[in-house]
Order: C-alpha cells, then sequence, then structure tokens
C-alpha cells in the first residue's frame, strides 16, 4: 500500500462525528445542518432538462479534452465575468469532474518528485483537498495562517526563504473558505512576483466566485490582466457550477490558464480517466449560458446573510463576508466545546474551525471560530440562527 496513505488526517466531518459520538441533541427540536457546505437550493428546470434531453450521448465515450462547444462556452463565459480577452478554448480551457477532483489531481500533474523535499503551500484553515494532494504527491505541506488580525491575508513572510526555494506549487482560494474573503489585486501582485521568483505553479480555487453580494469577486485571471500576465504563466484557476448552479451532485467545472501547464495536466488526465460524461458537457453548456438563476441564486443567499447577521450581533462578533455562503464566526468558548453543546441544546450542528485547520507557527487559527454553512432554505436557516443566538446568550449570561 502506498504509505502515504498513513499520512492523511480524518476528514474534518469524520472529527465531527467523533465529536457528536457520546452526544444526544434534544429531541425537543429538530435537527438542522450547518455544518457542510453542500448547496440546498433548487437545481434549476433548464438545467434537468438539458440532462434528460442529451441522453443519447451516453453513448459515446467522453474525450479528455471535453467537447469544443463546452470549452468554447466556458472560455466566453470567462471573458464575460471578468472583463478579459476569452482565453483559447483548445489550449487554455479544460472542462472538469467538479473542482475537488481536479484540485487534487493537479498537484500529481505540478510536483517533481526528483527535487529535493518539494513543497506545497496552503492558505490555514483551508480545504483538506490540498493537504492530500500535497502528501499523496510526495509533497510537504506547508501553511499560511489567516489571522482576523490581518484580514485574513496571505502573509506571506510567515515562512523561511528555504521553504520558498522548495515550493513548487501554492493553494489559494479567493473567496476563501472559510473566511469569504477575496484577495485583493496588491496581493495577487505580490504572489505573482513570487511565482516569477521562486518558480511555483499558482492554483486558484475559484469555486465560491459567484456567491456575493455587490461587487463580483476579482479573479486570478482578470489579476494577472490587470498586471500585465496576459500569458497566464504558472497561473491555473479552478472553478465548479456546484455552488454558481446548486448542482453539486453533477461534478462539472473547469481549469484554465497557462497553456503549457494545462497541456501536462490534460496529458496526466488522458491516463487519469476521468474525462466528463458528455450528458453532463450538455447540461453544463445550458448552465454556463444562464445568468439568471445565479443572480436569483445570490438573492436567496443575500436575504439569509442579512436576516442571519441581524439575529446574531447582539450575541457573537459576526460581520458579513466578502463573498461565499460561509459565516466564520468567534466563539466565547472553545469551538469543540461550542460545537458540542450547541448540537446538544439546540440539535444545530455547525463545524469546529480547529477541524479546518492545522498547528502552524505555534497556534492552529481555526481554533475558537466556528463555519456556518448558510445553505438550507431561509426559514430553516433563520431558525437555526435563532437557536445558535440563544445558545450563546446563556453563555454570556453565564460569564457574566
Amino acid at each position: 500500500m502506498n504509505p502515504d496513505l498513513n499520512r492523511l488526517q480524518p476528514y474534518p466531518f469524520q472529527k465531527l462525528a467523533a465529536l457528536f459520538s457520546a452526544v444526544t441533541p434534544n429531541p425537543d427540536y429538530r435537527a438542522i445542518s450547518l455544518s457542510i457546505g453542500e448547496p440546498k437550493h433548487d437545481t434549476p428546470q433548464f438545467i434537468k432538462n438539458a440532462l434528460t434531453d442529451n441522453l443519447t450521448g451516453l453513448a459515446n465515450y467522453p474525450t479528455t479534452a471535453g467537447t469544443d462547444a463546452l470549452r468554447t462556452t466556458i472560455a466566453d463565459w470567462l471573458a464575460g465575468r471578468y472583463g478579459i480577452p476569452a482565453p483559447d478554448a483548445k489550449t487554455q480551457v479544460l472542462p472538469v469532474n467538479g473542482s475537488r477532483e481536479a484540485l487534487f489531481a493537479f498537484a500529481q500533474t505540478v510536483i517533481d518528485r526528483t527535487r529535493t523535499d518539494p513543497a506545497v503551500v496552503c492558505p490555514n484553515p483551508f480545504y483538506q483537498i490540498y493537504e492530500g494532494a500535497a502528501l499523496l504527491a510526495g509533497a510537504t505541506p506547508y501553511f499560511l495562517n489567516t489571522l482576523p488580525e490581518d484580514n485574513f491575508a496571505l502573509n506571506f513572510a510567515q515562512l523561511p526563504e528555504d521553504v520558498w526555494q522548495r515550493t513548487q506549487l501554492i493553494y489559494v482560494c479567493s473567496p476563501g473558505n472559510p473566511t469569504g474573503r477575496v484577495m485583493p489585486l496588491e496581493e495577487w501582485k505580490i504572489l505573482f512576483e513570487m511565482s516569477d521568483r521562486y518558480g511555483f505553479v499558482i492554483a486558484s480555487d475559484e469555486c465560491y466566485s459567484e456567491i456575493y453580494f455587490e461587487n463580483p469577486p476579482l479573479g486570478a485571471l482578470q489579476a494577472a490582466q490587470q498586471l500585465g500576465r496576459s500569458d497566464y504563466r504558472n497561473l491555473v484557476v479552478f472553478s465548479s457550477l456546484s455552488k454558481r448552479s446548486n448542482v453539486p451532485g453533477m461534478r462539472s467545472g473547469f481549469v484554465a490558464g497557462d497553456a503549457d501547464v494545462i497541456a501536462k495536466f490534460t496529458l496526466y488526465r488522458t491516463y487519469h480517466g476521468s474525462a466528463m460524461n458528455p450528458v453532463i458537457q450538455s447540461a453544463s453548456i445550458a448552465a454556463w449560458n444562464d445568468e439568471a438563476h445565479v443572480a436569483e441564486n445570490r438573492r436567496l443567499y443575500a436575504e439569509k446573510f442579512t436576516r442571519v447577521v441581524d439575529i446574531l450581533s447582539p450575541v457573537l462578533p459576526v460581520t458579513l463576508p466578502d463573498a461565499s455562503f460561509y459565516l466564520w464566526i468567534r466563539t466565547p468558548i472553545a469551538d469543540t466545546a461550542y460545537a458540542q453543546a450547541l448540537y446538544h441544546d439546540y440539535n444545530v450542528t455547525v463545524l469546529p474551525g480547529s477541524y479546518l485547520a492545522r498547528s502552524a507557527q505555534g497556534i492552529n487559527p481555526g481554533e475558537n471560530f466556528v463555519r456556518l454553512a448558510l445553505v438550507a432554505e431561509t426559514s430553516e436557516t433563520v431558525e437555526a440562527a435563532h437557536r445558535i443566538a440563544q445558545f450563546s446568550r446563556k453563555l454570556l449570561d453565564a460569564s457574566c
């Protein structure tokens, strides 16, 4: 067996199940889960119709590169969304089976095992796929703590020079999971300069890019264009329809950016055997070509955020994120104790922040935070917020 499998940590939801294993939730309340970032809004009917209308595609083997029509649709969407020249659909765009699979597989393509002790840098807290991808590619993950006192920015000074010299890949997430922070142009400029200096590839996870409140978040390709990097050298972005279009089970996304890197990734995926189903490709074209359902999706999230923030702000230090569907909230007691007691007393599930992070530079930056995923329908989300507020008020009263 691959010995690197022994280096993988349990997934956050496995840890959460263990935390709750000896707890019986209050039967006076129906269960509400805010722990998993799985969209619960209805899948648009026109996407379902596109699936059923194209079932003849099941008779064909899919190609690794996907259809010309889908690649062109994605290139056109990128141009319209970010105000950039359309990427070359043949060389700079590749459809993938959701961003999760691609983010993992990408490290297997990028990491050069012949170099001594390759490093992969990740934000902290982070999406655990980044860590697993690094470990199973034979690299060592290093973490940049994103802290409230830095406005959750990537503080590159945290890592020593020798780590940056060994870094071959950095994962970034904007809008961020779990903080919802959007990277500004100044931060991209520094990251691009470091990539030029040390030669590492940037994997920009942008799966939350279409859930925002006012201004569309800056994207990595957009930042590169604004900074004169029209070739997108050493930059690849990852996006998905899961959150944008409420189709997490469809497993449809894309990578786009540096043509040379994407050529190598395409070669890897030819052997990896993960080409997108032709039926899914047809439905994906329909989804990427429509913005009305995405605007309605944002409206529903904005309504929930407004109501939940109003309910929680008197008792918890909660603020609206830049984007995404998460609230990242500091807790008055340890995050694991808070999540466990909330589940016991009010049958609401939230995710302890420490489960999304690793100890680095002497701290676990997720400790004493919880992540709330506002994915359920509005009335259920609001009910959960009222329970959380009641629970938190009891904690405050007890501490007085």
